[in-house]
């Protein structure tokens, strides 16, 4: 049964030691690893659609499409911590999906989405949210224009992200246990640069 609850927890950047990051995915902190370094990483994912994902100026990135398209791990997670960097234009449409069930049919149904979509017509599952999940409060955050972070957490049914170092949601849900992570472009200019996961 799904349950939702949205409570105040501390912040958890400190528990993800990125600073120490080797280019090599390693760090002091073992266990993390490097999924995308600057524009290096194409090899970790497999790419699902037809946007023109490409390596380029430094990063991975893609700006046109005929429809929603992903970079998807090769490996499946279950209980993780993650850290994305990511620059998306001001009509950008994009997302974090994880524990995705079918690699074929990538939905913000069969995956929990951490959305980034500043225009989305439902704000309260805009940018900082988890789609049908976990609603995001006002003022609403805001990422295009610039590059931001996601830290997110996901250990057994609680989820925790933070956007920039501030917590938008914690919730709490049981339908997904475990499956790969898919980065989306569906609009705009969509950029990442930094993908780690240390696996718990």
């Amino acid at each position: 049964m799904k349950k939702h609850m949205h409570i105040a927890a501390p912040l958890l950047a400190a528990m993800l030691g990125l600073s120490s990051l080797s280019a090599t995915g390693q760090s002091a902190d073992e266990g993390w690893v490097r999924l995308i370094d600057g524009a290096n990483g194409m090899d970790n994912f497999t790419v699902v659609g037809d946007a023109n994902w490409s390596a380029t100026d430094g990063t991975i990135q893609a700006t046109e499409g005929s429809g929603a398209s992903f970079l998807l791990t090769k490996e499946s997670y279950s209980n993780f911590l993650l850290s994305v960097e990511f620059f998306v234009s001001e009509d950008a449409n994009s997302g974090v999906y994880m524990r995705c069930q079918d690699p074929a049919a990538i939905t913000d149904r069969s995956c929990y989405e951490a959305n980034i979509f500043d225009q989305r017509p439902d704000l309260t599952f805009g940018t900082g949210g988890i789609v049908h999940i976990a609603p995001v409060a006002e003022p609403y955050p805001k990422a295009g224009g610039q590059w931001n972070t996601y830290q997110i957490t996901m250990d057994g049914e609680h989820m925790t992200v933070l956007l920039n170092g501030v917590q938008t949601v914690h919730a709490m849900d049981g339908q997904f246990a475990s499956g790969p992570i898919a980065l989306q472009w569906a609009r705009g200019v969509v950029r990442f640069r930094n993908v780690s996961i240390k696996p718990l």
